[in-house]
C-alpha cells in the first residue's frame, strides 16, 4: 500500500523541530497529539497515562497513548500495538533540521534528535495513512513512551490495563527497518560512594585519606581483571563503563588541589545479554572497590569505606523465531520489499520491559544514524521504508 511519503516526511521536520530532551516531553507530546488530530483520530482517543508520577526522577508527562479501533474484516481481530519514544538527549537541545536531498541533516552543532522522532513520525503516518486510505485493521494501541534515553523509565512503568491488552507490539527505533530485532541486552545501573577524610595536601596529607586514590586503585584492579570495557570470560561476553565521577549533587569530586579529597560519587553500568553475568560484573566491580577502600590508609592506620548500590535497569530478552510477532515481522519485511535481518541488539530497549510485561515486541529501524552525536543524520529512504512497514503490520491478514 503506497504511503504519502512528503507528507510523512514534512511530519518528521514537524517532530523535529520541537525540543523534548528526556524527562520533558510534554511540549513534543502536545505536537504529536495535535498532529495526530489533524488526521482524524478523535480527542476522545487520546490520553495520557500516569508513569510520570511512579518515574523515580522528576518528568513532565506521562506517556502518550493512542486508541484506534478495529475497522472493516479485522475490525474484531486480536489488538496489536506500535510504539515508539518521545524523548531525546539532552545534546539535541538546539537541533536545526534540513532536508538535504535523501537526507535529514543538521544545521546546528547539536544531535538532531532522529532517535527517536523517526518512532514519532512513523506512528503519526501510520494513523494518517489508515484513516486517509480507510484501510482494514484490528484494534490498536500507539505507545509514545517518555524517558526511553534515561533508563527506559516510560516503558518500564506503563500498566499492562492502560495498553488495551496487546497480543504482540512493534517498536520503532533504529537505522534499517529491515533490521528485525528480536532480543536485548540487559544491564545493572550502579553507584558507589567513597568515603574519605579531608586534611591539607601541603601541609599534612598524611593525615588524609584521599577518596580519589580509592577510586584510582580501584578502577585499575577492574582493569586488570577484565573487567572493563568489553568483557570476556570464556563463553561468556559483556561490557561495562564507568561514567560521571562527582563530588556529590553534580559538583566537582574535591573541593582545591590543597586538600585530600574526603568524597567522589561514581556511577557506571554492567550490561550482557546473559543476566547472570551482567551481575557477576557488576560484583568485580563492588568487590575492586572494596579492596581499595581497604588498601588506602593514613598515618593512624584509619582506612577509607565505600557504599555501593546496584539496581537492573532492564532484562535480556530474545524471542523465539517461531513465534507469531517475529514471523508477522518477517513476513511485512519481506511484503513492502526487504530482505528480514533477524538480530539481537547490544543496548537496552524500551521492547525489554515491554516484553517483561507480557508483551513479546519485535523493534524495527527508521532511520537513524550516528545517534547521540553531533554526526547524527537521518536516511529517508529507510524512513519512507518504515513508515510502508508499520502500515502493512497493521493491515495485513
Amino acid at each position: 500500500m503506497p504511503v504519502d511519503t512528503k507528507a510523512a516526511t514534512d511530519r518528521l521536520m514537524r517532530f523535529l523541530a520541537v525540543e523534548g530532551v528526556t524527562g520533558k516531553e510534554a511540549a513534543i507530546g502536545r505536537e504529536l497529539a495535535a498532529a495526530l488530530r489533524e488526521n482524524g483520530v478523535p480527542d476522545d482517543a487520546i490520553r495520557l497515562d500516569d508513569a510520570n508520577a511512579r518515574i523515580p526522577v522528576p518528568t513532565e508527562t506521562g506517556n502518550l497513548i493512542v486508541d484506534l479501533p478495529g475497522r472493516g474484516a479485522l475490525h474484531n481481530a486480536p489488538r496489536i500495538m506500535f510504539m515508539t519514544h518521545m524523548d531525546t538527549v539532552p545534546l539535541c537541545a538546539g537541533a536545526k533540521p534540513k532536508v538535504f536531498g535523501r537526507r535529514i541533516v543538521n544545521e546546528a552543532k547539536t544531535a538532531l534528535g532522529g532517535d527517536n522522532r523517526c518512532g514519532c513520525g512513523v506512528l503519526v503516518t501510520l494513523a494518517a495513512e489508515l484513516a486517509k486510505q480507510k484501510l482494514d485493521h484490528p484494534p490498536l494501541t500507539l505507545l509514545f513512551c517518555v524517558r526511553e534515553e534515561s533508563g527506559l523509565y516510560g516503558a518500564r512503568h506503563a500498566r499492562a490495563e492502560d495498553l488495551g491488552s496487546p497480543v504482540m507490539a512493534f517498536n520503532f527505533d533504529g537505522s534499517a527497518a529491515s533490521n528485525v530485532t528480536i532480543g536485548a541486552v540487559g544491564a545493572d545501573r550502579w553507584q558507589v560512594e567513597i568515603f574519605g577524610r579531608a586534611s591539607h595536601a601541603g601541609v599534612a596529607p598524611e593525615r588524609g585519606i584521599s577518596a580519589t586514590m580509592i577510586l584510582a586503585l580501584a578502577l585499575a584492579e577492574v582493569k586488570a581483571g577484565g573487567w572493563f570495557g568489553k568483557v570476556v570470560k570464556g563463553k561468556r561476553q559483556g561490557t561495562s563503563n564507568v561514567g560521571p565521577v562527582t563530588g556529590g549533587e553534580g559538583r566537582p569530586a574535591g573541593d582545591a588541589t590543597n586538600v585530600v579529597t574526603d568524597y567522589v560519587h561514581v556511577r557506571g553500568e554492567s550490561r550482557s545479554h546473559d543476566a547472570k553475568f551482567f551481575k557477576e560484573i557488576t560484583k568485580a566491580y563492588k568487590a575492586a572497590f572494596e579492596k581499595a577502600a581497604r588498601r588506602v590508609t593514613n598515618s593512624a592506620g584509619k582506612t577509607g569505606r565505600i557504599k555501593f548500590k546496584a539496581e537492573t535497569d532492564y532484562y535480556p530478552f530474545r524471542m523465539k523465531e517461531s513465534l507469531p510477532v517475529v514471523k508477522r515481522a518477517v513476513a511485512a519485511v519481506s511484503a513492502v520489499g526487504g530482505t528480514p535481518a533477524i538480530r539481537a541488539a547490544n543496548g537496552g530497549l524500551d521492547a525489554n520491559w515491554m516484553v517483561r510485561h507480557g508483551v513479546p515486541t519485535v523493534t524495527f529501524g527508521a532511520g537513524q544514524n550516528e545517534p547521540h552525536t553531533i554526526d547524527e543524520w537521518i536516511n529517508l529512504s529507510e524512513y519512507d521504508r518504515a513508515c510502508a512497514l508499520a502500515v502493512q503490520l497493521a493491515t495485513m491478514r
